[in-house]
């Protein structure tokens, strides 16, 4: 197997384990857990916090693209879909619906912005797909979770940090893959 398509596989594994990586942490993990509602983290000044999973679904976004790049369209689709039945599967049962409509929705937003950009660079396309897909999923996921947008802002923020701290590293990839001649899947 090559390495380009080895990247592609890690990239699709840490994709795939964000998903109950972000269910494990919305109920166990934060500075406030809220009784039949998430454990919350702060998130920015002021006292703005979000359920913790945010930290993970905004890596997930990123690294839905990088399995794009390296694998090719079908694999990306193919993991929005098994992301979203596994999301099903470890959502706690009243956060099913939420999880898994959610997940599809901003993943496909993800996957429409980030296709028609990647090819006018990598680092645009990932941060203006991404930056989409978290806002549909904030509004999609709070909406149908909790009936409230009252963790918006949140959300989005939360998200925001995943997607700013991959950007060295998707910097590296890009200078990496055009120092080798690596074309985009």
């Amino acid at each position: 197997m090559d390495r380009q398509r080895l990247e592609g596989f890690l990239y699709l594994a840490g994709f795939i384990a964000c998903v109950p990586a972000a269910n494990w942490l919305i109920g166990n993990v934060g500075t406030v857990c809220i009784p039949r509602g998430p454990c919350l983290i702060p998130v920015a000044p002021f006292g703005i916090t979000a359920p913790s999973g945010v930290l993970m679904i905004g890596l997930a976004l990123v690294l839905r693209d990088l399995v794009q790049r390296r694998l090719g369209k079908g694999w990306a689709l193919a993991a929005i879909i098994v992301g979203a039945a596994l999301s099903g599967f470890v959502a706690p049962p009243a956060l099913v619906v939420a999880s898994v409509a959610a997940f599809l929705l901003s993943e496909l937003a993800d996957f429409a912005v980030y296709t028609p950009l990647q090819k006018r660079g990598l680092i645009r396309a990932v941060v203006l797909s991404s930056l989409v897909g978290l806002c549909v999923d904030s509004v999609a996921f709070l909406y149908l979770a909790f009936g409230s947008l009252d963790y918006l802002g949140g959300q989005i923020i939360g998200k925001a940090w995943m997607v700013l701290l991959s950007i060295p590293v998707i910097r590296l990839l890009r200078d990496r893959d055009q120092r080798l001649g690596i074309a985009v899947a």
